[in-house]
């Protein structure tokens, strides 16, 4: 029984601090997700609105002159 009592404060800090990292790690985790969904929307948006630009212009004029036939 000396050997719990002697054990068992070690023990629970020891969980503790186990259960706080964890907790810890799983925020770090659940917002890098976040971050990168919301980087990828933004380049998803972004790409969408260049996709757009490039669908109303005229299209570029050719260099070269008209060849008669």
């Amino acid at each position: 029984m000396e050997y719990v009592a002697v054990l068992l404060p070690s023990v629970v800090v020891g969980l503790i601090f186990w259960f706080a990292m964890k907790s810890i790690f799983n925020a770090d985790k659940a917002e890098r997700q976040a971050e990168a969904r919301a980087q990828a929307e933004a380049r998803g948006a972004a790409n969408g609105e260049a996709d757009t630009k490039a669908k109303n212009q005229s299209p570029a004029p050719l260099d070269r002159p008209d060849v008669e036939s």
